[in-house]
């Protein structure tokens, strides 16, 4: 496979970093991830590292060739990871639950899948312009549904940062699932967190990408992103790919030099210690309906 990927994550205004992002890849098939953990609730950096790290691992253990059903593989894998966050709540006795957003793109045989659980993004950005994106699972998201608000009432709204779909929550995550998209040469696949997409707008992204590629207009769009915020600026996370010409042998084939059963990785997890390793496989309905129960038991608990 020939693309162009970038990926980096700065903390911006904050004290410490909830947010994780990777990538992951063999000859056939490419996996982008991100993960932003919810500051409102504990350890959101926690939640966060599980699902990156979970996805990926299932990724690796699957993707072998490539994906027989790459849809219902991202499903599976965000839901393994939210069984994998609850499990680790009562591991370490917590009581709530760790929670994060998530957003996943698989790429393989000239076509994108994705597949996401609240309000970081996707875009696909085609000759300057969007050409698809994810639909957040959010409060202000429903607003504008409605009709009750507009766009860009809802970058200033009081709710603007209510999610209803998370991983880690005492319900499991509601998914929102892309279908299949062609991917053209020089399509731009972005993910990314709201501390960027809420101050970089993909109409601007689109037009920039005109000029110069991924790797030269990330950097500087990151740091504005930093500036536009004022002082206020939330953790900004992106990780991008642009799919080159497959035939074109002046274009670096990215995947060409590893066997058929390697993995190219890179990510900003750091490595936290998780008790027990990787859960989610080893986790069952039953074992997340009592894991629950145990955390609301908790709470019950703790004097008012």
């Amino acid at each position: 496979m020939r693309f162009t990927i970038f990926q980096d994550s700065h903390t911006g205004d904050r004290s410490g970093n909830e947010d994780r992002v990777g990538y992951s890849y063999s000859r056939n098939v490419l996996l982008l991830v991100i993960a932003d953990g919810m500051g409102g609730h504990m350890k959101g950096e926690l939640a966060a590292e599980i699902a990156v790290t979970e996805v990926t691992r299932r990724f690796q253990q699957e993707a072998r060739n490539r994906l027989k059903k790459p849809q219902e593989f991202l499903v599976s894998a965000i839901n393994s990871a939210h069984r994998a966050i609850v499990a680790q709540a009562v591991e370490e006795n917590l009581l709530e639950s760790p929670r994060t957003t998530c957003v996943a793109c698989i790429v393989q045989g000239s076509s994108a899948h994705w597949a996401w659980a609240g309000d970081s993004r996707l875009y696909v950005l085609r000759n300057g312009k969007l050409a698809a994106q994810t639909t957040d699972h959010s409060r202000v998201q429903q607003m504008i549904d409605a009709g009750a608000i507009t766009v860009e009432q809802a970058a200033r709204h009081p709710d603007r940062n209510k999610i209803y779909s998370c991983l880690g929550g005492v319900v499991p995550p509601q998914i929102g699932v892309a279908r299949e998209f062609k991917l053209e040469q020089g399509d731009t696949i972005m993910l990314s967190t709201d501390g960027f997409w809420a101050q970089i707008p993909a109409t601007l992204i689109g037009t920039l990408l005109r000029k110069q590629d991924i790797v030269g207009l990330m950097p500087g769009l990151i740091t504005e992103a930093h500036r536009r915020a004022m002082g206020e600026s939330d953790n900004i996370s992106v990780v991008a790919m642009t799919w080159e010409n497959q035939e074109d042998e002046n274009v670096s084939d990215t995947t060409q030099m590893l066997g058929d059963e390697q993995f190219t990785t890179s990510s900003n997890t750091q490595d936290l210690d998780i008790p027990g390793g990787p859960a989610g496989d080893d986790v069952t309905e039953e074992d997340i309906e009592k894991a629950i129960a145990e955390i609301q038991s908790a709470i019950k608990k703790v004097p008012r």
